[in-house]
């Protein structure tokens, strides 16, 4: 009988517009921090947590780092943070 084959990792390397995206979120919003507050001043909370998912998720597939499970892998992808970016664009949109 022979050993089982260990899986194969997923080839891993740096996706650039990810990062590139996580970077400009988190010097943004370093640098202006309005930048997450609605008309009045207040904390846009929906704002601020689709601009922090897209953040998040840029720096993981960024960094090519891809999670095992289904899920993490589903929240972290380059997609997903596209989707942060446009969801935080289009409530911005709809002020």
């Amino acid at each position: 009988m022979s050993a089982p084959r260990p899986q194969q990792e997923p080839a891993t390397r740096l996706h650039w517009p990810c990062l590139l995206t996580a970077l400009a979120i988190m010097l943004a919003g370093t640098a202006y921090p309005p930048l997450f507050s609605d008309g009045r001043g207040g904390a846009d909370h929906g704002l601020a947590m689709l601009l922090f998912w897209a953040m998040s998720a840029g720096f993981v597939a960024g960094l090519g780092f891809v999670p095992r499970a289904p899920v993490w892998r589903w929240l972290f992808s380059p997609a997903s943070c596209a989707a942060g970016v446009a969801g935080a664009a289009l409530l911005v949109l709809l002020r």
